[in-house]
């Protein structure tokens, strides 16, 4: 492609361009096949145009009208795709080189909207669709009653929701609160979430999630950098956010969600604050309903802040039409139906879980709530018995090891019997056949009735999920395990797995809605020349690419170049059939004394394989020749291996500071070091073991989980400085 920062220029656009002077490609036609006519007197007049053309014509051939999938020519060299998931195109066609990727499902034009639904533009007329199509269709369900007990699921319709979203937003009107103004939300996952964002979306206001775990001071200087107007929270926020109001000078509305308007405290006229309760607001709006003020598809919809591993939040500004573009990219292999139940627990303030929910909106699906503590996700259920789950790898690990765990201890003809269930199940899937009923009667019910025995679809996010987790949740859970692969800078979803694409260790195809090409990390020694498959940076363009960070121009334009695309720091790696896999982090990559790179999180996730392994963060430094580990072992597993091993031990930090405990949890890390193929650089030469877990409360993860390199090094600072002591005197060369 030409130059250009407009992601969705159709590619016969860009053909006509690339052959003017001599005139201009005489049909392109696509039907979900390839056809190039040109006109005899452009081959005649320009050798250089038949060069060019018939490169392109050489890619792609023309393929049955049947088949959902554009078919590429075999012979078509290096970028020829075998399966078609995706297709290969040129950036630039004077390079000649074909290295952007798109969805096969919509090649030549970016998806920017629904298919079926051409008219659904904004959040609002999203919702709008879902109300006029199941208005008496069940949408929000909660567990917990007004007196905080737990009971059954009680639900709201989308026609009750929407009479609710409409009373909000004309009370948000009746206080003042103007078109364009930013609205916080300040508590987890409930139906008024959902509701309040509704209502932001009908009366053009723009929402601004308030992690619940950032804590007051990223709060306050959220609530001031976007000068955020009207705030809703709950009970047990209030005070941390009266107690900073008079730093946050914006603020001219507090509404409590869930607390009794005469329990509120009344602040002095004075302070320019007024504090209400929900139930008020909602009489205030009913008592005076305002008309919508829809938003148009450019205005910004929300400001996602991260948190990021250093310094303040981020704001990411996205657009209403960033959100609808996204999910209607993923809609193409994502089919939900009304009659779907969904499970909301993930977090609402990240990207992941409020993409799940326009989605949900759109195909009219019930979604029901949580009740707020994760211990109890499990009753919750069993209670609701969901058909659709979505989660993240931390989660899914879990129920992995819990169950293999249980299938060991068990032992004899339990444990035959589930490997006998497991095998066959797995064989049947490799063949792209449905195994024996008789397995799930035996085994695997047992194990769907840990999470309502409904599933049918199941996503995995935020992180990369094992091959071996991956499978195992398949061939458990009988449903369709999607893994995806996005960012919040990008609404979401940049690829996602396709249907019937059973070969895992991906994150599939790009979303329609978005385009990929892989740029050359030379430091890191990843080319687009590797051989057999191209390596880079993973850079994203399209409609789905936020507007740019709140106030930010200098980050802004550190990723996003002046070509549109924005370099997520992720190294990625195309496999045949046009599939992408993320094998490494340009973000976090530090030099070590001898000058050799290191990315830390690769071979964190290496190591996490190991049995002794909970979390694990790994230093170096350009000072030191060698790198060092600080571990958060599995305190199960410790005490069952030193109870093996005839270790007795009183306070299990005993079992941390053992020379043979921490030599066995050395030696299964090198093992499971030498079967990744970690480099002799890459291995950790000395560990520190520590049962406390690195969390949110202690500083050393970001909300999604991340781990904060600065806060750990400052964390373990003095663990660090012994570990590189110990080497230095065990060997010198290691300063």
């Amino acid at each position: 492609f030409t130059k250009s920062t407009d992601s969705d220029i159709s590619i016969e656009r860009e053909l006509q361009k690339a052959c003017s002077p001599f005139g201009s490609i005489h049909s392109l036609s696509l039907s979900l096949s390839l056809s190039f006519q040109i006109p005899n007197r452009i081959m005649d007049s320009s050798s250089s145009a038949r060069r060019r053309i018939n490169a392109i014509h050489s890619h792609l051939v023309t393929s049955s009208r049947s088949s959902p999938l554009i078919r590429s020519n075999p012979t078509a060299g290096e970028f020829c795709l075998d399966n078609g998931y995706s297709v290969a195109l040129p950036e630039k066609l004077s390079t000649g080189d074909w290295n952007v990727y798109r969805s096969a499902r919509s090649p030549f034009k970016l998806v920017s909207r629904f298919p079926d639904h051409p008219d659904i533009a904004t959040l609002h007329d999203n919702f709008e669709h879902a109300v006029h199509d199941f208005r008496d269709y069940k949408y929000l369900g909660t567990r917990v009653r007004v007196d905080g007990t737990v009971g059954d699921y009680k639900w709201m319709t989308y026609g009750e929701v929407d009479t609710a979203r409409t009373a909000i937003g004309s009370g948000l009107v009746h206080h003042g609160i103007t078109m364009g103004s930013t609205v916080g939300i300040y508590f987890i996952n409930r139906p008024e979430w959902l509701i309040v964002d509704h209502a932001c979306s009908a009366y053009s206001y723009v929402s601004v999630p308030l992690y619940d775990t950032l804590g007051p001071d990223a709060v306050q200087f959220i609530v001031n950098h976007a000068n955020v107007q009207a705030i809703f929270c709950v009970a047990e926020t209030l005070n941390s956010l009266l107690s900073g109001l008079s730093e946050m000078p914006s603020v001219r509305l507090v509404v409590v969600v869930g607390g009794l308007n005469e329990s509120l405290p009344s602040l002095p006229a004075s302070a320019g604050v007024k504090v209400v309760s929900y139930s008020v607001l909602l009489n205030q709006g009913r008592s005076k309903p305002q008309p919508f003020v829809p938003p148009k598809p450019d205005d910004v919809a929300t400001i996602c802040y991260t948190s990021g591993t250093t310094g303040t939040p981020k704001g990411v500004v996205l657009t209403h039409a960033n959100l609808i573009s996204n999910v209607a990219g993923s809609s193409f292999s994502v089919k939900f139906f009304s009659s779907d139940i969904y499970i909301s627990y993930l977090p609402l303030a990240h990207i992941y879980e409020r993409s799940n929910q326009i989605l949900t909106v759109y195909f009219g699906v019930a979604v029901g709530f949580y009740q707020g503590d994760n211990m109890k996700l499990l009753d919750d259920l069993a209670a609701l018995r969901p058909t659709v789950f979505s989660s993240v790898p931390r989660l899914y690990n879990r129920i992995y090891d819990g169950i293999t765990n249980a299938v060991k201890s068990s032992g004899g003809l339990k444990e035959r019997l589930f490997n006998a269930a497991y095998n066959a199940k797995k064989q049947a899937l490799v063949n792209g056949k449905n195994a024996s009923a008789i397995w799930d009667r035996l085994v695997f019910n047992k194990i769907k009735d840990k999470l309502g025995g409904r599933v049918r679809f199941m996503t995995s996010g935020a992180s990369p999920l094992s091959p071996e987790v991956m499978e195992f949740m398949k061939i458990c859970f009988g449903a369709r395990v999607l893994e995806g692969y996005g960012m919040t800078e990008t609404a979401c979803v940049i690829s996602g797995m396709d249907e019937g694409d059973n070969l895992i260790g991906h994150v599939g195809s790009p979303n329609p809605a978005c385009e990929i090409k892989l740029v050359d990390v030379p430091e890191m020694n990843y080319t687009s020349a590797d051989q057999p498959n191209p390596r880079g940076e993973i850079c994203v363009r399209g409609p789905i690419v936020f507007r740019g960070y709140y106030k930010d121009e200098v980050q802004t334009k550190e990723v996003v170049d002046e070509d549109g695309w924005l370099h997520t720091g992720d190294i990625g790696l195309w496999l045949p059939g046009g599939r992408l896999q993320i094998i490494d982090r340009k973000k976090n990559i530090f030099k070590l004394a001898q000058g050799e790179y290191i990315a830390p999180e690769k071979i964190e996730n290496v190591y996490a394989k190991c049995k002794f392994v909970g979390q694990c963060f790994i230093y170096g430094d350009s000072f030191n020749s060698s790198l060092v580990a600080v571990v958060s072992v599995d305190p199960d597993v410790l005490k069952s291996w030193a109870a093996s091993q005839g270790i007795k031990h009183g306070d299990p930090r005993e079992l941390c500071n053992n020379p043979r405990v921490k030599a066995a949890v050395v030696s299964d890390m090198d093992t499971v070091g030498r079967e990744a193929q970690l480099r002799g650089f890459e291995f950790a030469k000395a560990v520190t073991l520590v049962l406390e877990p690195f969390t949110l409360e202690n500083g050393l993860l970001t909300p999604t989980l991340k781990i904060k390199r600065p806060q750990a090094k400052e964390y373990f600072a003095e663990a660090i400085t012994n570990m590189y002591k110990e080497l230095a005197a065990s060997d010198p060369t290691n300063r």
